[in-house]
């Protein structure tokens, strides 16, 4: 087989690209004329946050515990790491010993990361 490409085989991308790029060009004009100018209006209540209705109380910068950020991370990392449990329960009657050892180990090192997690009492709650 030749592996030449003639430029009529990339019409269809030329084509492709001139009418994305002018489908935005054109939303993007129409937007800035039919949108009109907007005044620029600075009140308090315009620079005040809001958030569920609920009047502001107070200062937002206070500290509080990263424990649960902690937490949060762990609970992904430990059910991100369950979901590689999948093909290998789907497919356990056709696997062979070398897929059945490498599960082995990683279900060792999952469980030496749970138990290190448990031994720096990093999953309770103060």
């Amino acid at each position: 087989m030749n592996a030449l490409h003639l430029p009529d085989d990339y019409l269809p991308v030329l084509i492709q690209t001139i009418v994305a790029l002018g489908f935005v060009v054109t939303t993007m004009a129409l937007s800035h004329y039919i949108g009109g100018k907007r005044k620029k209006i600075r009140t308090l209540h315009k620079e005040e946050n809001f958030e569920c209705g609920i009047e502001i109380k107070g200062n937002a910068r206070f500290p509080f515990s990263v424990k649960y950020f902690l937490i949060a991370i762990l609970f992904v990392l430990f059910d991100v790491e369950v979901i590689f449990f999948y093909p290998f329960a789907v497919d356990f009657k056709n696997g062979d010993w070398n897929g059945f050892l490498s599960m082995l180990l990683f279900l060792g090192v999952f469980l030496v990361g749970f138990f290190y997690l448990l031994r720096k009492k990093a999953l309770e709650w103060e």
